[in-house]
């Protein structure tokens, strides 16, 4: 259709919301459906948190704010980089957005110029390279190692160009849970070090999710020599249950978080007033039940990770944070259904296994890596324990 911008033929639409949308259309049609395509934990948002956005209500604080968060909640997020990751960044380096997504966005729009070259690591979360074709750019993928989802210092090296722009960074990664040590974040910052024309866009939104005794960094804070020319993009989703309250944030230098706030009060304006002071009271109030949450999401993923381990032709490394796994189903591909349809990629086996079981993935090939897929594990023990019974059977009957 000619009408429709040149740009929006370079990109695809999200395949994780695509699955949950199909989940839920077989669930409407009367078919059971287990959805584990949804990044969002199945825990409500904590009730001092709600009960601060009723406040906020009865208050009146439903009028327009600054374009770029309220002052009290970017004094919450300066005390949260001070308290949690030892950096230290003034009201004027804050910025709030409707959502990480935004964020992200924002950033790249106000920096991009045509040509400009984006690192991003697979395997990635599905937005990063069509947020950058969006605003102008051009991604460059950067294979991990098919066993621990990471990239070394020699392929970062072997990425930057003088056009690359940014370097964007997720640990604990959306898809495969993988999350870098200390040491290996500080090999990949001494890479950096030696290109003062890379940018570091880091997603620390798996931050509070981490299991095992790992120990959670981030790059400003590993080496401090990056504090300059690093943006730190976190928010309330993950951690505090508050998906749907939309509220994102990032620290970094001012310049670009003015440049930022110009995207932004010309695009959406400011987030909701109500969600910013649910998010002040998230950043400020109590956080003991975030460890409760985590101890739950490990039985979790040591329910998951074992039982698909038993799958014929699967391979489910162990994650060390977040709510997802990645495994492999190369041992499947080139094997036939009970339907008569030959699994020949990631794809084939994710629609089958929905067509044949019911169980909604997500194909590791939407997040450049493959043949994998990728669950979330943010779901009721019960569901997880019947999911992965219905792909060890689906696995079992595969000729």
């Amino acid at each position: 259709m000619g009408f429709i911008a040149d740009a929006l033929a370079r990109v695809k639409p999200s395949a994780t919301i695509a699955v949950t949308n199909k989940a839920r259309e077989l669930k409407s049609a009367g078919r059971d459906v287990i959805g584990l395509g949804a990044g969002e934990p199945d825990f409500d948002t904590p009730d001092n948190i709600k009960t601060a956005a009723i406040a906020a209500i009865n208050d009146g604080k439903t009028k327009y704010t600054a374009v770029d968060g309220i002052p009290e909640l970017k004094d919450a997020i300066c005390a949260k980089f001070s308290r949690e990751n030892g950096l230290t960044y003034q009201p004027n380096q804050i910025s709030v957005g409707t959502g990480g997504k935004q964020v992200i966005y924002n950033a790249l729009v106000a920096t991009i110029n045509p040509g400009d070259e984006v690192i991003i690591p697979t395997p990635y979360w599905v937005s990063y390279p069509d947020m950058v074709l969006l605003a102008g750019g051009e991604p460059v993928i950067v294979e991990a190692d098919q066993k621990t989802f990471k990239i070394t210092p020699a392929s970062l090296e072997a990425a930057i160009t003088p056009r690359t722009k940014w370097l964007v960074f997720n640990s604990p990664s959306n898809p495969s849970g993988a999350a870098y040590s200390r040491d290996e974040l500080k090999a990949l910052c001494e890479v950096l070090l030696r290109h003062p024309n890379v940018w570091v866009m880091t997603d620390d939104m798996y931050e509070h999710l981490v299991y095992d005794d790992f120990e959670f960094t981030t790059p400003a804070q590993v080496e401090p020599s990056l504090y300059d020319r690093t943006l730190t993009i976190n928010g309330v989703s993950k951690a505090y249950s508050m998906t749907g309250w939309r509220i994102g944030y990032a620290g970094g230098p001012a310049e670009l978080i003015k440049a930022m706030a110009k995207v932004q009060s010309q695009s959406t304006s400011n987030p909701s007033s109500i969600s910013q002071w649910a998010a002040v009271e998230a950043l400020n109030g109590p956080q003991d039940f975030i460890a409760k949450n985590n101890e739950i999401f490990k039985g979790r993923r040591d329910l998951v990770v074992s039982m698909l381990n038993q799958a014929n032709g699967i391979s489910c490394p162990v994650p060390e944070g977040a709510f997802y796994v990645f495994p492999s189903c190369a041992g499947t591909i080139g094997k036939t259904s009970p339907s008569g349809k030959k699994i020949e990629s990631d794809e084939d086996f994710v629609t089958e296994l929905l067509e044949t079981e019911g169980v909604a993935v997500v194909h590791g090939s939407a997040f450049g890596l493959g043949p994998n897929f990728r669950i979330s594990y943010a779901t009721s023990t019960e569901a997880l324990e019947e999911a992965c019974t219905r792909i060890q059977r689906f696995c079992g009957n595969l000729k």
